[in-house]
């Protein structure tokens, strides 16, 4: 394997890191505080998708410009989904939880397969095609790309990916959340709306997978059901990482891009294979993850 090679995989394995952590992100934050498998995850990257593939054809706004519309939306409809659905089965065995989200996720692909189609969209701007050259070897006629669109979602990604950390770490409605996810009990007992906490949590869930919606469009094609992948993704991601903090999330995405780029140079063909039996591998050898912990932190 040529140093070209190795070089423009390493690259790969990052660009993607960054995405799929933010796409695994919410996801891990409701099931760590609020003991949720969220099906509708997928569905709420897809609507992200949609808003800025909407705003970028018919407004003309730039696709990273659209990312605060695209959280911002999201934000609010996640809130209004756990305070008027989901709140009403918190206390439900989680098998029902997950029947729910699931519900809701067929009702919203197919509200969008209704309204969008299900033709394949993209967004193609000025700036797609351009890349920025880290190395060039003119013998072999071989170099090392990074596509400026793909360092730009990698950017906001880890920008976004930080502000999470810190809204987790040092405020006090991530306190709240923390608090809520280790013991419920006693953290009604110091004061917390628990119906809120729970509301909230789910809200910013839904703003990240906004976010990495947007992100996704502006880098490959996507229809109303490509959500459902993501989710299987950030199941795989969290599993790897472990349940535990926002670092967990970033090596667990680390990780699943590290493995699904190694075997796309081998065999493209058994990518998703070989990352599901690399999530089997860790709920044998290591179930908590490679850095996760009994609580959300």
């Amino acid at each position: 394997m040529s140093g070209i090679l190795i070089g423009q995989s390493a690259i790969n394995v990052l660009l993607l890191s960054g995405v799929l952590t933010i796409a695994a992100l919410g996801f891990s934050i409701v099931w760590g505080v609020m003991n949720i498998i969220n099906l509708v995850h997928g569905a709420a990257i897809m609507l992200g998708a949609y808003v800025t593939f909407i705003a970028f054809t018919f407004a003309g706004i730039d696709p990273f410009l659209t990312i605060p519309i695209s959280m911002v939306l999201l934000f609010g409809l996640g809130y209004l989904i756990q305070r008027n659905i989901i709140n009403y089965v918190m206390r439900a065995p989680m098998l029902t939880t997950f029947l729910l989200t699931f519900g809701l996720e067929i009702i919203i692909i197919n509200l969008a397969q209704f309204f969008f189609k299900s033709d394949l969209r993209a967004i193609t701007t000025g700036y797609s095609g351009s890349s920025l050259t880290l190395y060039a070897d003119p013998a072999a006629n071989s170099s090392i790309e990074v596509p400026y669109i793909k360092l730009g979602a990698l950017i906001v990604a880890l920008l976004l990916t930080l502000l999470t950390h810190l809204l987790m770490s040092r405020t006090r409605l991530g306190r709240a959340i923390r608090s809520t996810g280790m013991d419920k009990d006693a953290a009604q007992l110091t004061g917390a709306r628990i119906s809120t906490i729970y509301a909230l949590t789910f809200a910013i869930s839904a703003g990240l997978a906004g976010a990495a919606g947007s992100l996704i469009a502006m880098t490959q094609s996507f229809q109303p059901g490509f959500g459902g992948t993501y989710t299987l993704y950030a199941f795989v991601i969290v599993v790897l990482g472990g349940l535990g903090s926002v670092p967990a999330v970033f090596l667990g995405a680390l990780a699943f891009s590290l493995i699904t780029v190694l075997t796309g140079l081998w065999q493209p063909g058994l990518t998703q294979a070989a990352a599901f039996a690399l999530l089997v591998i860790m709920l044998v050898v290591r179930p908590s993850g490679i850095a996760g912990k009994a609580f959300y932190q």
